[in-house]
């Protein structure tokens, strides 16, 4: 007991440095995208706050495993102090932990972060008074507070029950752990919402995670063009742009004005000219900064970043591939939400965590680091691809000139996205987000050598489907993944769309040259202000 009560404060001594981390983390991120000009500490720590609450969010999954694995030895039985209570205990812990972040996160979602995106749009609208600001941000957010009470509702009263296939036995296993996972018809109602967040979650990762799963690794590799290279080209546009103008305006030497169609040609090559002296200048800080030398330092740790980056996607797509072809050859079908208990074929995911198990705790290392690079994946596509509603573009993200509206954005697709990771880490490996590294115990009946009749023997064998219920416990992950089978199909079709935007993105980045060394940092809707914001970052 006392070894086990060691063991579990030193968890929760790493799990508080691992908070601190976190905190670190996304107050230098914000801070780091955030425009200076336009920052706000309301919307600054909402930002912070729900970018935090992502993070942590997707520890649980790590956690939830290495709990029901914490309960039993190597050899497939319990500790000494893991007995029925203790592991009900720690279920519930696990599960509670889940239904207070999850709320945490429909209060983010659906009431603060609407309610400081409209009070912000406002104040950029009107100048007046807050009081005024304050009752129109109320008014919309109250159009979210109706879609969360709508959702609640059908959780509250939605049939779980779903028509038997052919007497499936693995359907029923599955009823009965929907059945051990409790009926209170108000966690049905969170469990409904959260669900349907994590559908919004698959399309946003399939629109910014699959694309930056192909995009940061290759970026990497590739690198950007020289700033001197890049400045060269750009005092050419400057010299070509003014010689057009000058030709322009030699046409009214003799006193004639210049035609409609040669002043809006002027006005344009104007607002071109512009745009590259800003350029000029830009390139210009970078070409002396420090940053820009030290990064051209590491570029070879880039480069082997890069590969192991696009190799870990590689090995992500093909695990999922092959999940998924295992679930269309295997299951119940769309009835069943596509849902099989085993692997019937393998992937190189499931195949790696068992070895890894055998050396603690290089699968939860493993486990950590997949969750945490879908998180970095997921923020690189966005940064790459901005923020849009279907073709329009709402807004960028950009180093210190992004503005409050669009971090509040960025951290609401991070939330939504986070949500959808615990399934997507169920898709990779499924045997392990159900058991973890539990075994146990099979009997075995073996000839003794040189003795007649049989010896009764007990062999340790990994929890699966066809282990005693009281013998492997299963995460609380996959129960509430599962509770609702119509979106387990949803998330069954999402996968192929992963997994189809991943590989179009991968041949669109490949086709792709250089970035420019100040891509994204300049636009010719950007004002001659932003480049006070210069010595901030290139010095």
């Amino acid at each position: 007991m006392a070894a086990a009560a060691s063991e579990l404060l030193t968890g929760w001594c790493l799990f508080g440095l691992a908070l601190l981390a976190i905190l670190i983390f996304c107050w230098v991120y914000v801070r780091k995208y955030q425009s200076r000009r336009e920052s706000e500490v309301i919307s600054t720590i909402t930002a912070i706050f729900a970018l935090a609450v992502a993070l942590i969010s997707s520890a649980l999954l790590p956690v939830d495993i290495f709990l029901v694995s914490y309960m039993k030895n190597q050899n497939g039985t319990f500790k000494d102090w893991a007995d029925a209570n203790v592991s009900r205990q720690i279920e519930d812990t696990v599960l509670y932990g889940y239904y207070t972040l999850y709320s945490i996160i429909l209060f983010c979602v659906f009431l603060w972060i609407p309610f400081v995106y409209f009070y912000y749009e406002e104040k950029e609208e009107d100048d007046g008074n807050t009081c005024s600001q304050v009752k129109t941000a109320l008014k919309y957010t109250l159009g979210f507070l109706t879609i969360c009470a709508v959702l609640l509702l059908i959780g509250a009263f939605v049939p779980l029950d779903i028509p038997n296939k052919k007497n499936s036995t693995e359907w029923e296993k599955v009823k009965l752990l929907f059945e051990e996972f409790g009926s209170s018809h108000g966690l049905t109602a969170l469990s409904f919402s959260i669900s349907s967040l994590t559908v919004i979650g698959m399309l946003a990762a399939i629109t910014y995670t699959a694309y930056g799963m192909s995009a940061l690794p290759l970026n990497l590799i590739k690198g950007t063009t020289s700033a001197a290279y890049e400045r060269l080209e750009n005092t050419e546009d400057i010299e070509e742009v003014e010689q057009r103008m000058l030709r322009i305006k030699s046409k009214c030497r003799d006193g004639r004005p210049l035609s409609s169609r040669d002043r809006r040609t002027v006005q344009q090559l104007e607002e071109r000219l512009r745009t590259l002296r800003r350029r000029e200048r830009h390139l210009e800080s970078i070409e002396k900064s420090w940053w820009a030398k030290f990064c051209e330092a590491i570029r070879p740790l880039k480069i082997v970043w890069g590969v192991f980056f696009i190799v870990v996607a590689l090995l992500f797509t093909v695990s999922l591939f092959l999940s998924n072809l295992d679930k269309a050859l295997h299951s119940a079908g769309f009835d069943s939400g596509f849902i099989i208990l085993g692997t019937n074929l393998t992937n190189p995911l499931n195949m790696l965590l068992p070895v890894l198990q055998t050396v603690f705790p290089l699968d939860y290392i493993l486990i950590t680091t997949i969750v945490m690079y879908f998180i970095f994946t997921s923020m690189a596509g966005i940064r790459n691809m901005g923020i849009w509603f279907f073709w329009i573009r709402l807004y960028k993200i950009r180093r210190g000139k992004t503005r409050p509206q669009a971090l509040l954005f960025l951290c609401m697709i991070l939330l939504l996205i986070v949500l959808h990771t615990s399934y997507m880490i169920y898709s990779l490996a499924p045997q392990y987000v159900m058991y973890g590294s539990q075994k146990y115990l099979v009997q075995s009946n073996k000839t003794a050598d040189g003795q007649p009749g049989n010896v009764t023997t007990f062999v340790s064998k990994d929890c699966d489907a066809d282990a005693p219920e009281d013998q492997c416990i299963v995460t609380r992950t996959y129960l509430f993944l599962h509770k609702f089978w119509f979106f387990s199909a949803v998330y069954y079709f999402g996968n192929w769309a992963f997994i189809g935007v991943f590989l179009i993105g991968l041949i669109v980045s490949c086709c792709k040259g250089k970035k420019s060394v100040i891509e994204g940092e300049v636009d010719e809707d950007d004002s001659d202000m932003s480049d006070d914001e210069l010595s901030v970052y290139y010095r």
